[in-house]
């Protein structure tokens, strides 16, 4: 069996250790073409010393200094770049089967933009590229013949319970009545308003059921996160707005829900455990053997779903209005909410905060249709700055 070539974007992130945790398990099938990182350099020469790929890349000036000054130390063999255009570079490279698209926001855009443009099999855990340029980077992939593959474990549930074939036909020809996304509600779906004012950044990266970055987290903490996967749901699945829901389901046991116009619905249920998704991608459209738990019905007590309460949990909202108008207004959501939960994290703004500057800074954009990437760059950008400046007024109220 010909081993598939595979380049991780963000390989020191959760998702990243998790693949090769994946690969780890098969290492006959698969082999790592390049790893890359923003600068945890420790991290990545271990897995360096494990995986043995051709190409490293280190966007961080400073921690690549320290990474090529360790890596002569043990001598290392593979090729070092450092920088942005490097993590094109080991996208499009001809030696690459499929592409991992981890990095988390928008800082992962580019390299997703590529390995679409470059016919890659891509493994999407960036739902940035989606939510940010979602018509742009679908009608991309399919001239060019990639492959996009959901790893968010909500659209790999959706994905398995579609036919394996789903990507030739519509929803409506399959007979898909409507998706529906699970969340897990986050550390605070019970809190009430009073509670969620003084939540602090350790209580929202905190999650009860998934082993997430930061960011990611508080994303989850203020479902922002359930409402980037409504609008990347949209694109990668054909869904209109009214076809898309979402619910709370605690126990985190079902990953997601397709109802069909029988009246059936088919759930993808399994252990809050991120490598499962991972390897149906990696396999597809064969399943892997890989050594999770398995779900032991005979401890679950109940499988108990709450609806989504917009008025504490604002965030959501914002999503489906971006979605709804279009255009930029994805990008500009996606941007602002970036901004502020950094802010957020960094102690500069409080967990309420974070939906309201979404929102304001929304408002203050004007609606443009999303022409070309550079139209959304500069929407992005213009997005981050508004935000800045709405954070930086919002200072003298904390």
């Amino acid at each position: 069996m010909q081993q598939q070539a595979i380049t991780i974007l963000g390989s020191t992130g959760s998702i990243g250790k998790n693949t090769l945790d994946v690969i780890a398990q098969h290492p006959q099938m698969f082999s790592v073409y390049a790893l890359t990182a923003y600068q945890n350099s420790e991290l990545l020469l271990r897995q360096c010393q494990q995986f043995s790929p051709q190409h490293v890349v280190i966007v961080d000036e400073v921690a690549a200094e320290k990474f090529i000054v360790n890596a002569k130390a043990i001598n290392l063999d593979c090729e070092i770049h450092v920088g942005t255009q490097a993590l094109i570079d080991v996208v499009e490279a001809n030696k690459v089967d499929m592409v991992m698209a981890a990095i988390v926001g928008a800082a992962g855009l580019l390299p997703t933009l590529a390995a679409a443009k470059a016919g890659k099999k891509i493994l999407l855990a960036n739902k940035e590229a989606l939510v940010i340029t979602g018509e742009l980077f679908m009608n991309m992939a399919k001239h060019n013949g990639a492959t996009v593959l959901p790893v968010d474990s909500e659209h790999n549930a959706i994905f398995q319970c579609l036919p394996k074939d789903s990507a030739r036909f519509s929803l409506t020809d399959m007979g898909v009545k409507r998706l529906i996304l699970t969340a897990s509600g986050g550390p605070f779906r019970n809190y009430s308003l009073q509670q969620l004012k003084t939540v602090t950044p350790e209580q929202a990266y905190t999650h009860p059921n998934w082993n997430m970055g930061k960011k990611i987290s508080v994303d989850s903490a203020t479902l922002m996160n359930k409402g980037l996967e409504v609008i990347e749901a949209h694109w990668l699945f054909g869904a209109t707005v009214a076809q898309i829901e979402a619910i709370i389901q605690p126990q985190s046991l079902i990953h997601s829900m397709v109802e069909y116009i029988d009246g059936s619905v088919l759930a993808e249920l399994g252990v809050p455990d991120m490598r499962t998704a991972i390897s149906y991608s990696l396999g597809f459209p064969k399943r892997l053997s890989l050594n999770v738990n398995s779900l032991n019905f005979n401890k679950i007590k109940s499988l108990e779903f709450q609806e989504i309460d917009l008025q504490r949990f604002p965030c959501m909202r914002l999503a489906y209005e971006a979605l709804a108008i279009g255009g930029t207004m994805p990008a500009c959501l996606n941007a602002a909410n970036e901004i502020a939960v950094a802010a957020f994290l960094a102690g500069k703004l409080r967990f309420l905060q974070i939906a309201k500057i979404v929102e304001q800074t929304m408002r203050l954009l004007k609606f443009e249709q999303a022409k070309d990437v550079e139209t959304i760059l500069s929407v992005d950008e213009e997005a981050r700055s508004v935000a800045r400046q709405l954070i930086a007024a919002e200072k003298t109220t904390l």
